[in-house]
C-alpha cells in the first residue's frame, strides 16, 4: 500500500498560559495535601482522606490531569484529495475528510469562546471545530452538512495546502 504524499502537517498542543496556571494550581493543592498528610501525619482539611484514597486522588489529579493535557494534541495533515485530523487521545484513528465533499473553504479569524464555547473538539451554531489555541484557521463548507473549522497556527499554509490538495487527484494503490 503506497501512502499519499503529505502537503501540509501540523501538530498543536495547548499552550495557553492561563490554562497551565489553572491546571498546575489545582494539581498543587493535591500535591500539598498529600505530602502534608504523608510527611507530618496531620490531617489536611476538615474532612480528610487517608491512605489509598489520598494516593489515588494524588495520582489522578495531581499527576494525571496535567499529564493528560500535556499529551493532548491536534494533528492535521493534508494529502492530495483529503484532510486527516486526529485529536489525540480522543481519536484512535484520524478523521478523514475527502475534499470532493468540500464545496468551499476560507481562511477565518474566529472567537473560540464566543462562537464555539472554547478550544478542543467543539460544536456550535456555526458547525464543528477542532482547535487547540489561537483564533485563526480554515473553515470548510460542505454540500450537505454544517461547516467544519480547523484551527491552525499556520492558516495561510493550511489554506494553500488545501487548495493544492483539492486540485490534485489522490493516486494510491491499496
Amino acid at each position: 500500500m503506497a501512502s499519499l504524499p503529505i502537503l501540509f502537517q501540523e501538530k498543536q498542543r495547548f499552550t495557553q498560559v492561563w490554562l497551565w496556571v489553572v491546571l498546575l494550581g489545582v494539581a498543587a493543592i493535591f500535591w500539598v495535601g498529600f505530602f502534608y498528610q504523608l510527611l507530618s501525619g496531620n490531617n489536611f482539611g476538615r474532612n480528610p482522606i487517608v491512605g489509598v484514597e489520598a494516593a489515588v486522588l494524588f495520582v489522578l489529579v495531581g499527576i494525571g490531569l496535567p499529564y493528560f493535557f500535556y499529551k493532548m494534541s491536534l494533528n492535521t495533515e493534508v494529502h492530495p484529495g483529503q484532510i486527516s485530523i486526529r485529536f489525540f487521545p480522543f481519536h484512535i484513528k484520524p478523521v478523514q475528510i475527502p475534499l470532493h465533499l468540500v464545496r468551499d473553504y476560507e481562511k477565518v479569524t474566529y472567537n473560540a469562546i464566543g462562537e464555539y464555547g472554547g478550544w478542543g473538539i467543539r460544536w456550535g451554531f456555526r458547525g464543528k471545530a477542532y482547535n487547540m489555541s489561537g483564533n485563526q484557521g480554515v473553515q470548510l463548507h460542505f454540500y450537505n452538512r454544517k461547516p467544519l473549522l480547523i484551527g491552525s497556527q499556520k492558516p495561510d499554509e493550511l489554506f494553500e495546502a488545501i487548495s493544492q490538495a483539492k486540485n490534485s487527484k489522490a493516486t494510491t494503490t491499496e
